[in-house]
């Protein structure tokens, strides 16, 4: 099946065209880096040993740094491959979480309980 290319109009009027399976496979290349930086900061935070709000707050943080070196990969022509910014951060907040609390609280226990 071939790739089809839509296009869309900008804001300044510009009609601009992007591949629909790039975007796809962008944004699932983007759920693997979550996936493993929520797994990856929810270990460091059991290992840790952080307390509720702070391990929180460290996730909230490794989401945002996560947000910021994609940004820093992509450049200046980030709309290229993503749509936007905001979506790029807030996509996968919460099923992430779920991840990062499952690798907190088994390493934790495992660290500091046992």
């Amino acid at each position: 099946m071939p790739d089809k290319v839509k296009t869309k109009l900008d804001k300044s009027g510009d009609v601009k065209a992007f591949s629909q399976t790039a975007m796809v496979n962008n944004n699932g290349v983007i759920e693997y880096c979550r996936t493993s930086m929520a797994a990856l900061s929810g270990s460091t935070a059991g290992i840790l040993g952080l307390p509720t709000l702070l391990g929180f707050a460290f996730y909230a943080l490794s989401v945002v740094v996560l947000w910021l070196l994609i940004l820093w990969e992509a450049g200046v022509n980030w709309k290229k491959y993503f749509g936007s910014r905001q979506n790029l951060l807030t996509n996968g907040f919460f099923s992430q979480m779920f991840t990062y609390v499952l690798f907190w609280t088994f390493l934790y226990g495992m660290v500091h309980v046992y």
